[in-house]
């Protein structure tokens, strides 16, 4: 997608955000911070970008809205929610928070398609005074046109300072295969794939020892869809390096209030309820009635 198409989805908002517009949809970026683990206590140190479609004002499924885009049309549409996202974390984001956006590596069918995608990401940030540094490039699960084409491109994301999150992991042997050959610089662990492994004593050991085997290789971890204490409990106690879930916090549209926890304030610290605190006061999640699986009635 051309800067020029780009620009002709978009519109400007008075706040400093903005929408996009692909048919009959206006789509908003919504963003949901990332955790990180520090001393015992939790702040964000993160944001996912989620695409919120709206029809005639009223919310619809992503699923929907991605399902009804021809496949002619899905290299533009991507392109458009991650320019979309970027222009909003620069206008409503602490400076200092990384930012995750998804790549579908379907879409990547050959080289000038990849090039493209790099120069409008170059040309985005700019514009949104994001440093490359800050933005971790999310690859999801879809299988590339070209793994050839997608490694390439990944390459070159990492040659421009970007980062590289390999998405909805899950151990199988495609998931093996991703992390060989992407080499990513953080895994985020499918949400229900490690609630199933916290049920029990064993999945949780192997769960603990891949995390372990991620952070010897200098891969940091994120487990996903944290939506109870006792996950929140077992996380920390496997080595995590961060959560994301409802259990701490939910997506925003932008603008979204999550500006005033940047340098210039104290930043939050979640509790297992999901409000946020003081750091110098933060309690500490309840321990679980059981080492694993889910906590117990009083």
């Amino acid at each position: 997608m051309s800067r020029s198409v780009g620009l002709a989805h978009i519109i400007r908002h008075d706040d400093g955000t903005s929408s996009g517009v692909w048919g009959i949809y206006t789509l908003q970026s919504a963003f949901q911070p990332i955790f990180a683990f520090n001393e015992g206590k939790l702040s964000i140190a993160a944001f996912e970008g989620l695409i919120r479609p709206f029809r005639d004002g009223e919310p619809q499924s992503p699923m929907i809205f991605f399902s009804t885009c021809p496949a002619a049309d899905r290299l533009h549409v991507e392109a458009l929610t991650r320019t979309l996202h970027l222009l909003n974390a620069g206008a409503c984001l602490p400076q200092e928070a990384s930012i995750f956006v998804n790549f579908d590596p379907s879409v990547f069918t050959e080289r000038a398609v990849a090039d493209n995608a790099l120069r409008d990401m170059r040309l985005v940030l700019h514009e949104a005074g994001i440093d490359p540094g800050r933005v971790v490039c999310e690859v999801t699960e879809q299988r590339s046109a070209s793994q050839e084409t997608l490694h390439g491109f990944v390459a070159a994301l990492k040659a421009n300072g970007f980062r590289i999150a390999v998405d909805d992991y899950g151990a199988d042997d495609s998931d093996i295969n991703r992390i060989k050959e992407l080499k990513p610089d953080i895994v985020k662990f499918d949400a229900h794939w490690i609630t199933q492994l916290m049920e029990s004593g064993a999945g949780f050991a192997l769960l603990t020892s891949m995390v372990k085997s991620f952070e010897a290789q200098g891969i940091r971890t994120v487990f996903e869809g944290i939506e109870e204490g006792w996950q929140l409990e077992l996380a920390e106690k496997s080595g995590a390096s961060m959560v994301q879930g409802y259990v701490l916090a939910r997506p925003e549209l932008a603008p979204t209030s999550f500006r005033v926890f940047g340098k210039s304030s104290a930043a939050p610290v979640a509790t297992a309820s999901g409000g946020f605190v003081a750091p110098a006061v933060a309690p500490r999640p309840g321990r679980p009635a059981r080492a694993f699986g889910r906590k117990v009635g009083p």
